[in-house]
Order: C-alpha cells, then sequence, then structure tokens
C-alpha cells in the first residue's frame, strides 16, 4: 500500500466580493432599440481595435501604453465609455493568459502521463497510483505518434506564454466555429450572424461613486428609468439634455432590489451591462456591486450547532446532518439535479438544488455546510485514465468551481458559513467506517451518503473513522479500546474501559465463569479405561481407612 498524502487543514471560505443581479429591458420601443443597437456596435468596433493593441503589446504593456489607448478611444466616444473599454480589455487578456496557463499545466501532465505508460511492456499492469502499460502493441505505437504531436503543441504554447502572446475571439471561439456547422447547430447564415453580431456589442459601464446614482453612463434611478449617455458621433440621437438618451421602459430588480435601490439612492457605485439575447428577442440589465471584505466566522464559532456534510456528485448532492460531537442525525438528504441542456438550464437546476440545501439547513438550526474542496483540472487529461471514457466525462461534467461559488454567494445571504475541506480519501473511508453502521433494514445508505459523514467529520477535526486503533503493541482488551464518541465532559473518556466480570461472548452467560470455578463436575471419567462413576459427597474408607469411590462394578481404591 503505497503513502497515504497529508491531508489539509478545513478552512472557512471566503465570502462573496461583489454581487450580479439582472432583469428585463421591458416596453422598449423601436427607436430605443435601434439606438442600443447603434451604441452597441460602434462600441463593440471601439472595444475589438483597444483588445487588438492590447494583444499587440504582450509582456511589455505599461501605464504609459494604457493612458495612449485611453486617449485614443476618448476622441470616438468619451472618457468613461473609453475607461470600461479599457478595463473590460484587461479583464479579457488576463482571462486568457490563465487560461493558457491552465493548458500548459493539461500538456505537461499529458505528455509526462504517455512517457511513463510507454515505458512500461505491453500489457503490464499498473499500481493503484499510476497506470500500466498499453494493452496492445498498436496502441503503445498509436501513443508514441500522440506523443510526439503533444511536444510540439507543448512547445508552441510554452513559447507564446513566454512572449505575452494570447488568441482572443471576441463573441466567442465557440460561435466562431459554429459558424462551419450550421446545420448541426440548426441555424441559419442570418441567424448565426445576427447572433456573432450581439455577442460583439459593448454596452457596459463601470460605477463610480458620488456620481448621480452611482454612474454617469448608464444610469438608473430607483424609480426604474434608464437613460444612456451616447458616445459622440451619436450625439444626434440623444432625446434628453447632456447627450442622453431616455428609454421608454423602466426596470426592476426583483432579487436584492433593496440593495440596489439603497446603493442608487446613496451615489454609490453601481456598475451596468446591457445586453440582448437573440434567441429570445429580449434586451436584459444587468447591475452590479461590490462588497466590503470582512473576516470569516471563526470555525469554532460556525460549528458551535453542528455541521451538514455535503457531497457534490454528478446528477446529486448527499448531505447528512451532524451533532457537535460528530455523530449522524436523523436521515441522509439527497437533492437531485440535471446537468444537460444548456448552460442557463444547467445553472437553475444547481440553484434549484443549493436552494434546497440551504433551507433544510436553516430548518435544522445548522449554521455551517461543510463542502469538499475539488479541483479538477489535473484530472481532466484524457492520458490519465485512458480508455475510461465514461468516468473521464463524467468529472468534465460536474461544475465544481461553479457549484463552489454559488453556494459560497447564497449561503452568505443566509448567514450559513462554507466550510472547505481536503476531498483525500473521503469516499473511501467513508463507505469504510460508516456505510454499514448506518444501514439499517428501513435505511439503505450509500457509499455517497457515508461520504458525507466523512466530510462533515474532517470539518469538525474529528477523525473519520469510529474509533480509535487499539494499541499497535497489544491489539486485545488489555488496554482497552479509546473512542472519539464520547463527549469531551464525560470524565474517563480517554481511559481504558473498565474490567466487566465474566466472558466476552454473548452466547455464555456472564456469571458462567463464576458457576465453573465453584462447581465441581458431577460425572468423573477414568483415564485408564471407559469406567464412569458418579462421587458422592461423602467419601467412604474401607476397613484399613483407605477412601474408596462406589461404582456400577463395585468399589474402588482412590490413588
Amino acid at each position: 500500500m503505497g503513502r497515504l498524502r497529508e491531508v489539509a487543514v478545513p478552512f472557512v471560505a471566503l465570502r462573496p466580493s461583489g454581487v450580479a443581479v439582472r432583469t428585463r429591458l421591458k416596453n422598449l420601443t423601436a427607436r430605443d432599440e435601434e439606438v442600443l443597437r447603434a451604441v452597441g456596435a460602434h462600441l463593440g468596433s471601439l472595444a475589438s481595435k483597444d483588445l487588438k493593441a492590447r494583444c499587440a503589446d504582450g509582456l511589455g504593456h505599461d501605464a504609459e501604453s494604457w493612458a495612449a489607448r485611453k486617449r485614443e478611444l476618448t476622441g470616438g466616444s468619451s472618457s468613461r465609455w473609453a475607461g470600461s473599454i479599457t478595463k473590460a480589455t484587461h479583464d479579457q487578456w488576463a482571462l486568457a493568459r490563465r487560461g493558457q496557463a491552465a493548458h500548459l499545466q493539461s500538456l505537461q501532465a499529458g505528455i509526462q502521463t504517455i512517457r511513463h505508460r510507454l515505458s512500461l511492456p505491453v500489457g503490464g499492469k499498473g499500481t493503484k497510483g499510476s497506470p500500466g502499460g498499453y494493452r496492445s502493441a498498436r496502441e503503445w505505437f498509436a501513443k508514441s505518434r500522440r506523443l510526439h504531436v503533444l511536444e510540439d503543441r507543448l512547445a508552441q504554447v510554452r513559447a507564446d506564454h513566454a512572449g505575452g502572446v494570447v488568441r482572443v475571439v471576441r463573441g466567442g471561439r465557440r460561435l466562431v466555429n459554429t459558424r462551419h456547422y450550421l446545420d448541426d447547430a440548426r441555424l441559419t447564415v442570418e441567424q448565426w450572424r445576427q447572433r456573432w453580431e450581439a455577442a460583439r456589442w459593448f454596452l457596459q459601464a463601470d460605477g463610480e461613486s458620488g456620481k448621480r446614482y452611482g454612474n454617469e453612463t448608464i444610469r438608473i434611478t430607483p424609480d426604474g428609468e434608464v437613460s444612456i449617455r451616447l458616445p459622440a458621433p451619436l450625439a444626434a440621437l440623444a432625446n434628453a439634455p447632456h447627450g442622453r438618451y431616455v428609454l421608454t421602459g423602466t426596470v426592476r430588480f426583483a432579487h436584492r432590489g433593496a440593495e440596489w435601490a439603497d446603493r442608487a439612492a446613496a451615489n454609490r457605485s453601481v456598475a451596468y451591462r446591457v445586453h440582448y439575447d437573440v434567441p429570445r428577442g429580449r434586451w436584459y440589465v444587468t447591475a452590479s456591486w461590490t462588497i466590503p471584505p470582512t473576516r470569516p466566522v471563526p470555525i469554532e464559532t460556525a460549528l458551535a450547532e453542528g455541521v451538514i456534510g455535503v457531497d457534490m456528485n454528478v446528477d446529486h448532492l448527499a448531505a447528512w446532518r451532524l451533532d457537535v460531537h460528530g455523530n449522524p442525525v436523523g436521515h441522509p438528504r439527497r437533492f437531485p439535479y440535471e446537468l444537460s441542456g444548456t448552460a442557463d438550464h444547467r445553472d437553475a437546476q444547481i440553484r434549484h438544488a443549493l436552494t434546497r440545501l440551504l433551507n433544510w439547513a436553516t430548518t435544522c438550526g445548522v449554521k455551517a455546510i461543510a463542502v469538499e474542496d475539488l479541483d479538477f483540472m489535473g484530472e481532466k487529461t484524457r492520458e490519465k485514465h485512458g480508455r475510461r471514457r465514461r468516468f473521464r466525462q463524467l468529472i468534465s461534467g460536474m461544475p465544481t468551481g461553479r457549484l463552489r461559488a454559488r453556494l459560497t454567494f447564497m449561503a452568505d445571504a443566509t448567514g450559513i458559513s462554507v466550510i472547505a475541506v481536503d476531498p483525500a480519501y473521503t469516499s473511501r473511508w467513508g463507505a469504510q467506517h460508516w456505510q454499514r453502521p448506518t444501514t439499517s433494514a428501513t435505511r439503505k445508505t450509500t457509499r455517497h451518503d457515508a461520504a458525507s459523514i466523512a466530510i462533515g467529520r474532517r470539518a469538525q477535526g474529528y477523525p473519520i473513522r469510529r474509533r480509535t486503533a487499539p494499541p499497535r503493541d497489544d491489539r486485545s482488551d488489555r488496554r482497552g479500546h479509546r473512542t472519539v464518541q464520547a463527549r469531551p465532559a464525560i470524565p474517563g473518556r480517554e481511559e481504558p474501559r473498565h474490567h466487566v466480570p465474566g466472558p466476552r461472548t454473548r452466547s455464555v452467560p456472564p456469571d458462567a465463569a463464576g458457576t465453573r470455578a465453584t462447581r465441581a463436575p458431577n460425572t468423573v471419567r477414568d483415564a485408564r479405561g471407559d469406567q464412569e462413576w458418579d462421587e458422592d459427597s461423602l467419601l467412604l474408607t474401607d476397613r484399613n481407612g483407605f477412601p474408596q469411590v462406589r461404582t456400577r462394578r463395585g468399589h474402588l481404591p482412590l490413588p
């Protein structure tokens, strides 16, 4: 058996640093939509040029080049629009840079796995921690060719990463590739063109504290009136003073609407983004603002009322409530979801499952939820798991990052803390120590339910196993088993168990040992033959005074 890796200490997840709410722009006239399209297309062209200039700078970008780009954009828009465009460009370049680093790590992991498997004989068995050789010479040859392909690709990605070269597509690379597969996507050229143009529009503005309603570029009053500061080339389309255009329709934020209205009335910064959903034919506006950073609740305070351990799976969340001593309470709960269809549908499924989980936690009075700190970036490479295609699809389809972010954000609104624990061996040890003991005639505990107990106990600082191991030099009860299930206030919880008279088997009564020690057998068998006799309570003697016993065949002298 290989050496177990060190388990990290659980910690309370940081609270969210921002809020984003979205609502629909209703009752827009044809003139409103025409103005929105014109502004989005104009600013989108400026954003494309700025992104091209930023990618050309690479690692040589500095504050002076940033100021030069902003001055160039100001002439075709305004200073605030230029600031929003340059900031969005930097965010997009940084995101592409992080994706490039992740791709580089994935290539390195794949090459390392192929080299290891090629070094083993064909058909060689692997260990629990590393894969074995390839199954056939044909597969070995195919993987040797793939190794050269990955090495060439790795050299190219390394060169781009060292030179600061990133490849970004405004509108999305997936939408670009869809242009070549319109029949599979069930789209016409005109429909694809509409989606492409809408994805490249730019209609977002950063907030500014101290300004009217927190934003001078896209302004929304607490009453819901929306107005946009038009760029300089489109100032002729204004219908309000100071080059602004006021939309006919009004908006209302259902989620966190009171919080947003308070910020807008206090002139605190609020960022807005307007976008068009082509398939639905609807306009939406998203409001976002930052939250001041606060220190997380101490883990001892969060665990004062127990914890709910949650094991995330591909189709459901397995949860079990634990008391303050690490004992499972009640029955396990499962919150199913379906990760199929569009991204919006998957996101809605996750939100629905987390909402039911948090409602249950609020009903129980628990102030902490323990989840695994999962990261499958190193596990998604297709070379590590080989033919296990179904398993690779399973771990690739689990939205670990999105679920953790959603849970942290939604739990913060209900006052529940999220504790992240190390996922090492939780499923294995949970099934080993908790699956059978918690299974009854009316309840069948699954492996995932047992893993939720292990996750909760690890968050509380308890070992996963139900009892600590006996002393290594003595596996009997001479020193006594020590249990971690007793409360800290119970005296003697770390002392050996008291001696209980009698045998340690349930088939013999407890007083059997004392009975055998005080009572003599009634039947005696002669060791020299098959003679049997019954002893009397009074010994017999012969005429010479020697003791005798009476048998069925007569009297025999005792030795």
